[in-house]
């Protein structure tokens, strides 16, 4: 993969672009834009980049951090305000799919509160 800074930033903006649409669609479709449920968390990993690479240190410029088993991680993507966890996922599902589309080897984890 060969990406400029500027478009790895891109690339990251359009993921949480996408991971934010994605669970307000949910929430509002399927939530009927009420929190209950079960509540959790949500992130989307990047597998498969060292960060000591070129393109660790870009996405660490980017502002995706890296998780304690060294995979790059956004958590919570989407940044919605809910603490549903099906919302949470379909944002992060959304997230990994915008990766994924770019080369990425991107999955989405989520866990119960």
């Amino acid at each position: 993969m060969n990406f400029t800074q500027a478009q790895l930033v891109s690339i990251v903006q359009e993921a949480k672009t996408a991971a934010y649409t994605a669970a307000d669609t949910f929430f509002k479709n399927t939530m009927n834009g009420q929190d209950r449920g079960a509540c959790g968390f949500a992130w989307t990993n990047i597998y498969g980049i060292k960060g000591n690479t070129k393109l660790g240190k870009m996405l660490k410029a980017a502002g995706v951090t890296q998780d304690y088993t060294r995979a790059f991680q956004i958590w919570n993507p989407s940044q919605h305000g809910c603490q549903n966890i099906d919302t949470k996922e379909a944002g992060a599902v959304a997230a990994a799919d915008v990766f994924r589309k770019y080369g990425f080897d991107a999955y989405a984890g989520s866990r119960l509160d």
